[in-house]
């Protein structure tokens, strides 16, 4: 190497280093991280806003769960694990207030630092901190643990793993990560990581699914379980973490159970006669009609409607890009025209539920009606000749005139099929070569909602020449069958957050067009909803993030890749009269974090 190389390395590592000891010498450890601003507790904070600290404990609660399961392992694509496995049992670095868009407090971690602009974080575990068989959480715990889910572990983990430059042990409780890209949301998703038990896994493979009881480090262990027909979590009264502030007024259950049935109607069923303690109610009109049986009488059973501030998600059913009948967007587009929302809304509902008009709709981040303006449009004018029709003028969802004939919207879409090259001969729709426009509803088995929906949508699509075969499958059918991107159309519901971030990679980046595993169903391969994602992460203002989330918005609708059905406002849970929940609620509303977890029971 020259002496010129040799003095561009050299001051090139001085300036490095500078950079760390300056790094160091402004950062300080705090008590929690918020994706803008500061977090809302102090350090000294009681319990979090939405807790009751003085919440009793004891009693149980019974969730009814359609299908089965097969495995304990939740982190790998392989096996149907228990949701609860992952929501109770292991403990992350830092715990969420779901009372704030994105804030995090210590929980496994006692303090988290970063340095000015995000490109390194550091933890300091708590001294306290234990697995459920007595032996401390190690900083090699959570070492082996970024690594092996970031390598081993389901696909959504491998985008954060992908963007670590370095990690090593800095102290007897700490370790330093830095990145390798502009992120300013990697130290909350690291944050976030589940801490695995590293020995637990030292003489068998990570990526297998297995009914091995897990250790772990959360409020919760296995009490007792048989595959596929129930699950009883018991509340460890030795778990470490019981006196936090951040846990006073959580975890009050002794139990957590969960029963497994056929299908949905069965669960209700169960509930109805008591074998079930809470039912969420996702139809309004079913809300207001099927809730007159005797339990509910005489003052067992009541129902609760928490309200929140987040936004819809998306709910409806996708389109799979990668099928050659729906690669072009106008075919997409005359499938949301034949769909007859108006109507099925009324037949099914009774006409209350208001429809889904863009995927952060009913929050500040969704897109706005008509054309795009200011720094929504500046995001998305380099991008003008890849985006969807719409994305920059406009674009809205077709309105019928709620009669079942929809007759002005069948209308437009057989001029836009027609566009597409399809035609109606001899009573079918077929393509110039004469061959029929076919494709495969898939539903799953017990969604009785859905099944009524597609009833309805089916015979205006015979109108149209089309008679799509509509394939009902159980439970592990359709997970590997949508795993697997093996479907046409399918039922799709994605909930968002106030506070869109990596996870958006996995929902519609375009390395889950090939890859298998990701949630991105539709098959976007879009470079401007991928720049708008990596705006959305790099954002140092809440004004930009709020635009690049917009701006994102604009392409998933304007793509038309999901017909749209309806949301609500408000959560419904039917429930027993002795599970209680605080009166003041979180913004998120009834979502992760609520129920069972800041519940308690009361006896008689």
């Amino acid at each position: 190497m020259s002496w010129t190389g040799r003095t561009r390395r050299v001051l090139a590592a001085a300036a490095a280093a500078g950079l760390v000891l300056a790094s160091a010498a402004t950062a300080e450890p705090r008590h929690g991280i918020a994706m803008y601003g500061a977090p809302a507790l102090p350090p000294d904070f009681v319990s979090l806003p939405y807790a009751n600290p003085d919440a009793p404990k004891g009693g149980r609660i019974v969730f009814g769960e359609a299908g089965g399961f097969d495995s304990l392992n939740p982190w790998i694509v392989k096996g149907r694990a228990p949701w609860g496995v992952r929501a109770h049992m292991y403990e992350t670095l830092m715990g969420r207030s779901w009372d704030e868009p994105f804030t995090l407090y210590g929980l496994l971690a006692e303090s988290v630092e970063t340095g000015p602009n995000r490109e390194w974080v550091a933890f300091t575990l708590r001294a306290e901190a234990a697995f459920s068989d007595g032996t401390p959480v190690t900083v090699e715990d959570v070492m082996w643990s970024f690594e092996t889910l970031g390598t081993a572990g389901h696909p959504r983990y491998h985008a954060a793993w992908s963007k670590i430059a370095g990690m090593e042990q800095t102290g007897p409780r700490t370790l330093r990560i830095t990145f390798n890209s502009i992120d300013r949301e990697l130290p909350l998703i690291l944050g976030l990581r589940p801490i695995l038990k590293k020995a637990q896994w030292a003489d068998r493979p990570f990526d297998e699914s297995s009914l091995e009881v897990p250790i772990a480090s959360g409020p919760y262990v296995v009490a007792d379980f048989e595959p596929g027909r129930f699950l009883s979590l018991k509340r460890d009264p030795q778990y470490w973490g019981r006196d936090l502030p951040f846990n006073r007024g959580r975890h009050n259950l002794d139990e957590i159970r969960y029963e497994y049935f056929g299908d949905g109607s069965v669960v209700f069923e169960a509930f109805k006669a008591g074998a079930v303690t809470s039912y969420r109610e996702w139809n309004a009109a079913k809300w207001e009609s099927a809730y007159d049986f005797p339990a509910i009488a005489d003052g067992r059973i009541v129902k609760s409607e928490i309200p929140h501030q987040r936004p819809t998600g998306i709910s409806g059913f996708v389109m799979n890009t990668r099928r050659d009948v729906f690669a072009d967007w106008r075919v997409r587009a005359a499938m949301i025209h034949a769909f007859n929302f108006e109507f099925i809304n009324q037949t099914l509902n009774g006409g209350t539920q208001p429809r889904i008009q863009s995927y952060f709709d009913n929050s500040v981040l969704g897109m706005r009606p008509g054309p795009a303006e200011g720094r929504v449009r500046a995001l998305l004018a380099p991008y003008a000749d890849t985006l969807p029709p719409g994305a920059l003028d406009g674009y809205s969802l077709p309105v019928s005139d709620g009669t079942e004939r929809n007759r002005g919207n069948l209308r437009k879409a057989v001029r836009l099929l027609a566009e597409a090259g399809w035609t109606v001969q001899d009573g079918v729709l077929k393509d110039a070569d004469g061959a029929p426009f076919r494709f495969e509803i898939l539903l799953k088995v017990g969604a009785q909602e859905n099944q009524s929906i597609i009833d309805i949508y089916t015979r205006a699509l015979a109108r149209l020449g089309i008679e799509p075969q509509v394939s009902t499958v159980d439970d592990a059918q359709y997970t590997e069958r949508t795993n697997l991107y093996d479907f046409d159309m399918a039922y799709y519901r994605r909930g968002l957050s106030l506070s869109p971030g990596n996870e958006q990679r996995l929902y519609w980046g375009s390395e889950g067009v090939e890859k298998p595993g990701t949630r991105n169903w539709m098959g976007i391969g879009s470079p401007a909803a991928d720049a708008m994602i990596d705006r959305l992460l790099s954002s140092e203002s809440r004004e930009d993030f709020v635009a690049a989330v917009r701006a994102l918005d604009r392409i998933l609708m304007s793509g038309r890749y999901v017909i749209p059905i309806w949301y609500s406002n408000i959560s419904r849970l039917a429930h027993s009269a002795r599970l209680k929940y605080p009166d003041t609620l979180p913004m998120y509303g009834d979502w992760i974090g609520f129920q069972p977890d800041v519940w308690w029971y009361e006896e008689e």
